[in-house]
């Protein structure tokens, strides 16, 4: 799931089309994102308004858990996602790729799908996400932190590959 902005959000989608996993979420009305109108690829269902912070919360309220992809400190929108699922009791998981390589990244959040682990870096005691879950992939926008897409989706392959094994 993922609300479809460019960046993190693009790069969870792309990784579960690629590995044949149904995706959803939604997205501002009219599709909006920073570089236009979100492409019909992505199944997407608009919300009534335009507003970014409705699509975000919807997401969250949606999923049962988040990956919050981003490169540094949270802010903007990444840090009202994870302010909405603190809120809400839903497991989160905030990768900063500043922090981490690629592959402790991806073992990290594997484990954390697997249940083997409480991984919440800004202190929060969340549940870990069920087994069978909807992941709700948000962060930073590609024009934030420039080539955060391509990160995401190499890592989410990665990770979708691991935690579904008839894939």
């Amino acid at each position: 799931m993922s609300g479809g902005q460019t960046g993190a959000d693009r790069g969870g989608l792309e990784a579960a089309i690629y590995c044949h996993v149904p995706h959803g979420g939604w997205c501002p009305k009219g599709r909006k994102a920073e570089d236009g109108v979100i492409p019909p690829a992505y199944q997407l269902t608009e919300r009534p308004s335009a507003d970014y912070m409705a699509r975000t919360k919807a997401n969250v309220v949606d999923s049962d858990a988040t990956i919050i992809f981003t490169d540094g400190p949270l802010s903007g929108g990444s840090s009202k996602t994870a302010a909405y699922a603190r809120h809400l009791k839903k497991p989160f998981y905030v990768v900063d790729l500043n922090r981490t390589n690629h592959k402790k990244t991806i073992d990290a959040i594997v484990r954390w799908l697997n249940g083997e682990a409480t991984l919440n870096h800004d202190g929060n005691d969340n549940a870990r996400p069920p087994l069978v879950c909807v992941l709700n992939v948000a962060g930073s926008r590609e024009s934030q932190v420039p080539g955060m897409q391509e990160t995401v989706f190499q890592l989410m392959v990665e990770v979708l590959l691991r935690v579904n094994p008839i894939l």
